[in-house]
């Protein structure tokens, strides 16, 4: 079974990937996250501040390590999200601008930088939209039942993240991949999943929880510009040495 955990922002995507992983004994795919890749990407700037052709940088490079992933895992793996996320939050992107979180209502300038912006993504939506519907049999979306967390990073709008999740929704239904909607608690999300799925299951729910609670909080979530000064720190500190 390749399963991809689904949903956008603060919707509980990774923490309830590694619960279900730990739960079934299916193996994790996990995926890169923007603030990983932006060090290397676009060195000394924050989300909020790329352009959108470095933005189309960040989404192909996300792309494909999720890609690479998914394939040396083979037929058996829950992914945490898809390349469907990718698309749509570029896509969304158009409407409300770069930087969402200072969306007022009114639309971006329609320049020339964001109409070819807008043709890039479309493209990139039908290469995504193929890989995820070849490499998925089933998904999971998980309900906008959280506020956003205010971590400086991700977009700062219910309205975007609203919009992002009823293009998943349509996508979904457009590819004709079998999805369950789901919500509430991690053990009631976990249960409803293991039947709906049919999935094996290889330790109780409590203790999958206890040891995603424990790799949970090993993930660094520190912002891009920490990430670039600890790594040049520790370049500048080896070099003494």
């Amino acid at each position: 079974m390749r399963l991809s955990i689904s949903g956008t922002y603060s919707a509980g995507k990774t923490f309830t990937t590694m619960a279900l992983s730990y739960h079934t004994g299916i193996p994790r795919s996990p995926a890169k996250t923007i603030r990983e890749i932006m060090p290397d990407a676009v060195p000394g700037k924050a989300l909020t501040e790329v352009t959108p052709a470095e933005y189309i940088q960040l989404a192909v490079r996300r792309h494909v390590s999720r890609a690479v992933n998914e394939a040396l895992l083979g037929d058996d793996f829950i992914a945490d999200g898809s390349s469907l996320q990718e698309w749509t939050y570029a896509a969304a992107r158009v409407g409300f601008g770069m930087d969402p979180g200072t969306y007022d209502g009114t639309p971006p300038a329609r320049t020339p930088e964001m109409a070819f912006f807008e043709e890039v993504t479309a493209q990139l939506g039908h290469a995504f939209r193929q890989h995820v519907k070849e490499s998925f049999d089933g998904f999971v979306h998980l309900r906008n039942e959280f506020p956003l967390s205010k971590d400086g990073h991700r977009p700062m709008n219910e309205e975007f993240r609203a919009s992002c999740d009823e293009m998943l929704l349509r996508a979904l239904d457009e590819m004709e991949i079998p999805y369950l909607q789901v919500g509430g608690t991690v053990p009631e999300r976990l249960q409803a999943i293991v039947e709906r799925f049919g999935l094996p299951v290889v330790r109780g729910i409590d203790e999958a929880i206890e040891l995603a609670s424990a790799d949970y909080t090993k993930v660094d979530w520190r912002l891009e510009h920490v990430r670039a000064q600890s790594a040049a720190s520790a370049a500048a500190t080896a070099a003494v040495v």
